[in-house]
């Protein structure tokens, strides 16, 4: 991001809510340069400055380590954990996880990142709101836009906050001295505050700038959000006499932003990255992005295309390069990942995973050279009984080459190893980056999707199952909503099913260097559904709410849903994983509706045993609570207890 590092550094306010020096150890680390006074705020250049600033600190500053992975992928049935078990706690709720987090390795999450993290963006929207309010100047760049945007951030972390741990301190001036006394406001008074803030920003901003600068449009796409958190299960205490003027906001606010930002044509342009700032970080289906570019004097980058890959530089014949990425292995897909995508007609799993990579280190006399397909993963049916072994080891050929495959590994075999019991898998290519300097560069330069009209009709498709439940309207209406995600992701006619594409292509003969590549723009869609080739279009439309397609209702019977709502709520969140999938919705998702238990439980192994009812909000930390004054005094023990969440105690 543009020179966002020293930015950053000049402007972090570190004077809110008792931050541990954990939070921003970049920024302690780092010489301080140049330092501006409080009175640099008070002019339309420092207030602008400080918009860069807390724009990096809210939206980029995640990206470059794995709390998005700790907060909102681990732990849910989606993923669970890969190769590497740094954050393991985060996934399998077991004994070390709790308001301190039993440290692993150095890669390992704190229980008070993410808190601190957001704090210290809450105080500089803060500070935007309250100067730009101040400020005699009548530029509406600053009066208006920076305005907006303070409110927009603050309601954005604290929307965040309420979602992850329920009621949190409410902070909404600037501290001009040490405050150490804070008490918890209600999950109702946040959400009041974020809604207010949200609108607050709505009524400011313009669409202009988008999707790296917050608009019109991504203010109402969070404000209903918010309006859909306020009127979901883990506020069914106190939310009744809002919920129904909630819901139909929802939809309205929805479909004003789904008309300005129609989907891509295909589903594939989302993730077919080829260079920053290029065509497809700029699709008219985007909301709002964090914005990266290739600038190596930025701090961080996004490192999100680390987690989500397969150690493919560890099979035979096999080695890391730019094009195949930096494999650190966090999370893998469960079962139920696999398995909710309709294969044969769904085109969203063969354009959001890697099947296949084609040999890169040839060993000398082995009969392979360097572009022979290296490694095939066989995303079978369940019924599908033409596979002994899940590892299916130079037993396989490749029917281009007649070689057999040196690493095989099939989704369901007659051994019934399975996938979930391995460390190899198909890697989420979503955040894939081959545009990086070299093979071992953890910076990456593609933007975060943070914010899409896909996801905002599957927002207005669950107002819509709510209001049905409430007595308005019916389930049917959430059908078009959904069917439009639906059919966006279809086959189109003559379309080539074994095509594949992802960020992985934008590599450079410089940033490749002398080893060759393992990308293949090719899927093993074929291989794996055992059909003739086809290029006829596919219809994915859900006629009728009594006939839900055959993955949704396996789901259905699992966890044992009769009623029509329960049925339609669990439609609508196994399409968001088929829409959705590693984008950093999910442990929100299901916290809020309260189905993370049940579906955690039935789908992620890691979870199963150890997760438990209480495990809907996040502990709060033990470094806030250790740092806050009652009194003019420390919490004692039980004032620690009290403030805590239920069930970390």
């Amino acid at each position: 991001m543009k020179n966002y590092k020293k930015l950053y550094i000049n402007l972090m306010l570190v004077a809110t809510l008792g931050l541990s020096s954990s939070c921003s150890q970049d920024f302690l680390d780092e010489k301080l340069t140049t330092a501006y006074s409080k009175d640099y705020y008070n002019t339309e250049e420092g207030i602008l400055a400080l918009s860069v600033g807390t724009y990096y600190q809210t939206f980029a500053l995640d990206m470059n380590r794995e709390v998005p992975l700790t907060a909102n992928q681990s732990g849910t049935d989606e993923f669970h954990v890969g190769g590497d078990p740094s954050n393991g706690l985060w996934n399998s709720y077991a004994s070390g996880f709790g308001s301190f987090v039993t440290v692993s390795n150095s890669n390992t999450v704190a229980a008070n990142t993410n808190w601190d993290n957001l704090y210290v963006a809450i105080g500089n929207a803060n500070q935007m709101i309250e100067s730009a309010t101040a400020i005699t100047s009548t530029n509406d760049a600053v009066k208006k836009i920076a305005l907006g945007e303070g409110y927009f951030m603050r309601a954005y972390n604290y929307l965040k906050l309420v979602r992850q741990y329920g009621g949190v301190p409410l902070k909404l001036t600037v501290s001009n001295t040490v405050e150490l006394e804070y008490t918890r406001a209600t999950a109702e008074e946040v959400l009041n505050q974020v809604i207010d803030d949200f609108t607050q920003a709505y009524n400011l901003l313009v669409n202009t700038g988008g999707p790296n600068k917050i608009t019109k449009d991504a203010a109402a796409h969070y404000l209903a959000k918010a309006y859909l958190t306020r009127a979901s299960e883990i506020n069914d205490a106190w939310n009744s006499a809002t919920k129904t003027a909630d819901l139909q906001q929802v939809v309205t606010l929805s479909d004003e932003v789904i008309s300005r930002h129609p989907l891509a044509a295909n589903y594939v342009e989302l993730w077919d990255f080829k260079a920053a700032n290029g065509a497809n970080e700029k699709l008219s289906e985007l909301i709002l992005s964090a914005d990266f570019n290739s600038n190596q004097l930025t701090t961080g980058g996004n490192q999100q295309h680390l987690y989500f890959l397969s150690t493919y530089d560890q099979l035979p014949q096999m080695e890391r390069n730019t094009s195949g990425g930096r494999p650190f292995s966090r999370l893998a897909p469960t079962y139920f990942t696999y398995d909710i995508f309709d294969k044969v007609n769904d085109s969203r799993f063969w354009k959001s995973f890697q099947t296949k990579s084609i040999v890169n280190k040839a060993a000398s006399g082995s009969g392979y050279v360097n572009g022979d397909l290296g490694i095939m993963y066989i995303m079978n049916s369940p019924s599908d009984n033409r596979f002994a072994l899940t590892r299916n080891n130079g037993t396989i050929i490749y029917s281009k080459t007649g070689k057999t495959i040196p690493s095989v590994f099939v989704a369901y075999a007659a051994d019934n190893f399975g996938l979930m019991k391995d460390v190899r898998f198909p890697s989420l290519s979503k955040y894939m980056d081959g545009s990086r300097l070299d093979f071992n560069a953890t910076k990456g330069s593609r933007d975060i999707i943070l914010a899409r009209s896909a996801e905002t009709k599957l927002m207005a498709a669950e107002a819509k199952i709510r209001l049905a439940k409430l007595g308005t309207g019916s389930y049917a209406d959430a059908l078009p909503y959904i069917n439009d995600v639906r059919n966006r992701a279809t086959y189109k006619s003559g379309e080539n099913r074994a095509a594949y594409t992802d960020g992985s292509a934008a590599w450079t003969a410089a940033g490749q260097g002398t080893r060759a590549v393992s990308f293949i723009p090719e899927n093993s869609y074929y291989e794996s559904n055992n059909i003739a080739t086809t290029t006829a279009t596919t219809d994915l439309t859900i006629s009728a709410i009594n006939a839900l397609p055959a993955a949704d209702q396996a789901v259905i019977t699992r966890l044992g849903y009769t009623t029509d709502y329960d049925r339609m709520l669990c439609l609508v969140l196994n399409e968001r994983t088929r829409e959705l999938c590693g984008e950093f919705h999910r442990w929100e998702d299901l916290s809020r509706t309260k189905t993370l238990v049940a579906r955690a439980r039935a789908y992620n192994p890691e979870a199963s045993p150890n997760i438990q009812d209480y495990h809907i909000l996040r502990p709060i930390p033990q470094t806030f609570l250790d740092g806050i004054y009652a009194n003019g005094r420390p919490l004692t023990a039980a004032e620690k207890t009290a403030m805590q969440n239920p069930g970390y105690n």
